[in-house]
């Protein structure tokens, strides 16, 4: 609906900051050109500065990267907060939730669920989605997806941690024509629209994220009630992360035996929760735990181990392939918001004493 979009464009209040990266041409470009007028990026971050004095650490997943935007935001009375990272390959975003006045975050799965059920729900509409459409994600994101995808009777393609996969799986599409690639996204903050590139990109996602914010104020919502909708239509899903940074060789080698240890001895119970099927990327193995069947993963073989639990819970193990760490990503499904954030932390907790 591009009229609906330009119309709702002139009056929607953006503040954007590029951290001090590559982002502030290409984004304030792409903006005007879908005619966003209200564009306030944020000046002592506008420039390009690879010492990044305002910030401690550039990077959109990182809160204390908004605090200026969300200062800028207060001040103009911000409809939504976005902030690319250097490269200009992810966005971090924040939104007013008309309700308490105040700057909700959303986590990359929630902002790619966003952008999902969006584009998903307008291409049916108008009777553009494709009969073979494929959404392509990452084993350790967020499980909404699978809901979503269900719904417009598309396939979920999940491939190994890092976007280059994602990219990898617009190439086969090419090559077999076995699906058409209608969007991509992972945890981190990255996802894909249209295939142009072969990696993530936040110029493109601020555009389509700004179109889903002027979608929803067309429809008297803001981007925090669409969230809301979409929790109560797909499940209250909430994902975490906890990192072990062990640093040196005998960090190298303590992870190292970590995953050894988990490997040979898989518990029946993560966090109380039942352990169904168990994943060895590695080995190429899925095993039913209470069959003892073994199936082949259909992924390139990887450090990485996986449980699926159960009351759709989950949780991933695998080595930083940058840095001397171990990272647990975990995730849960609850009943309502209060539900979820329980399940979640009880996790946690589950996974640190693993950790330890």
């Amino acid at each position: 609906h591009p009229e609906i979009i330009r119309e709702e464009a002139q009056n929607l209040k953006i503040v954007y900051t590029p951290l001090h990266g590559t982002g502030n041409i290409p984004v304030r470009r792409i903006l005007k050109e879908l005619g966003f007028e209200k564009v306030y990026v944020v000046k002592e971050q506008e420039l390009p500065d690879g010492n990044f004095p305002t910030v401690s650490y550039p990077n959109p997943e990182d809160k204390n990267a908004f605090r200026l935007a969300l200062e800028l935001a207060k001040e103009v009375d911000a409809d939504i907060v976005l902030a690319t990272d250097p490269d200009a390959d992810r966005l971090g975003v924040y939104a007013k939730d008309a309700k308490t006045g105040e700057y909700m975050s959303f986590t990359g799965n929630m902002s790619g669920m966003l952008i999902l059920e969006y584009i998903l729900s307008q291409r049916k509409a108008l009777g553009t989605l494709p009969e073979n459409g494929a959404v392509v994600t990452t084993i350790v994101s967020g499980k909404m997806s699978k809901e979503i995808t269900k719904e417009y009777g598309m396939t979920l393609i999940e491939t190994l941690t890092g976007f280059k996969y994602i990219g990898e799986q617009i190439k086969f599409f090419e090559q077999t024509g076995s699906h058409e690639y209608v969007f991509g996204y992972e945890e981190s903050y990255g996802c894909l629209v249209g295939t142009h590139a072969r990696d993530k990109d936040a110029v493109v996602a601020v555009m389509a994220l700004c179109e889903v914010a002027a979608y929803c104020r067309h429809q008297g919502i803001t981007l925090c009630d669409q969230m809301e909708t979409l929790f109560k239509k797909y499940g209250y899903y909430k994902e975490g992360l906890c990192t072990v940074t062990l640093k040196g060789q005998e960090g190298a080698k303590k992870i190292q035996s970590m995953m050894e240890q988990i490997r040979t001895n898989v518990p029946d119970t993560v966090g109380g929760l039942k352990v169904l099927r168990f994943r060895d990327y590695r080995e190429n193995i899925i095993r039913d735990c209470a069959t003892g069947e073994e199936t082949a993963t259909g992924l390139p073989r990887s450090n990485v181990l996986y449980f699926e639990l159960e009351n759709d819970a989950w949780c991933c193990i695998r080595p930083s392939g940058t840095e001397p760490k171990i990272k647990f990503y975990i995730g849960v499904k609850g009943s309502d918001d209060a539900d979820a954030q329980e399940k979640l932390d009880t996790l946690t907790k589950a996974v640190e004493a693993l950790a330890e």
